[in-house]
């Protein structure tokens, strides 16, 4: 059957490496890679979000969404201390990490199937995970992935009555080189700092091996489910 796919923030490094894997896996009849610099869909702006879906929807069925958005630093370092905490930092956090993402949600989850297996999909970050938090700090990205895990969750739950097939999952992609890691590389080892290439081809074949029974859940690129 023609489906298509749908990639939010394919101009930064992993929605693009996505974005060229499975345009190179020939899976889907269309593969839509959408950006604020591309095509114009901010995730600050909810009517350029409902637009993007007015358009896919005019096309094959997305059987996949997949958010590869985030924010850690641009005008703000990640806060080492409470102190450091200020309402714009966490607002601009939450903004961006957690309600756009929600948006998509709301406007493209109406367009997934409800009779076959489909996938919807967000990058999260294991600094994320309440229960693994034992050094604190960078308060603003902690809470806003920690509460778009939630959301995740809540999909996941909402999802199961109407789409039984459908995977909810957050995916930690390790640090990866691009813009968003750049200040924070030094001190990594070169085997744990990867490629977009590598970092998309892991966290696909991460999605190729849920299935419905693992909703909601958020894990890594070896595949290694992030306790909440």
């Amino acid at each position: 059957m023609t489906t298509s796919a749908i990639i939010i923030g394919a101009s930064g490094g992993i929605g693009a490496a996505v974005a060229t894997a499975l345009r190179a896996s020939n899976r889907f009849a269309v593969v839509h890679a959408l950006s604020r610099s591309g095509t114009g869909l901010d995730l600050e702006h909810e009517a350029s979000i409902a637009a993007a879906a007015a358009r896919v929807a005019e096309g094959p069925a997305p059987t996949l969404v997949f958010v590869a958005t985030g924010v850690l630093h641009s005008g703000h370092d990640p806060e080492r201390s409470y102190r450091a905490m200020t309402a714009e930092h966490l607002l601009r956090d939450y903004r961006i990490n957690t309600v756009g993402p929600a948006l998509v949600a709301r406007h493209f989850l109406p367009l997934l199937p409800r009779d076959r297996p489909a996938v919807f999909a967000a990058l999260s970050a294991r600094v994320g995970s309440i229960l693994d938090n034992r050094l604190g700090g960078w308060h603003s990205y902690r809470a806003s992935k920690a509460a778009l895990n939630m959301i995740l969750r809540n999909l996941a739950v909402e999802l199961a009555r109407s789409h039984p097939q459908v995977v909810v999952a957050g995916l930690h992609p390790g640090t990866v080189a691009t813009d968003l890691s750049a200040p924070f590389q030094k001190g990594v080892k070169p085997d744990k700092l990867f490629t977009a290439e590598y970092s998309a081809e892991r966290l696909l074949a991460v999605l190729d091996g849920l299935t419905p029974a693992d909703s909601g859940g958020v894990f890594a690129w070896d595949g290694a489910r992030i306790p909440g």
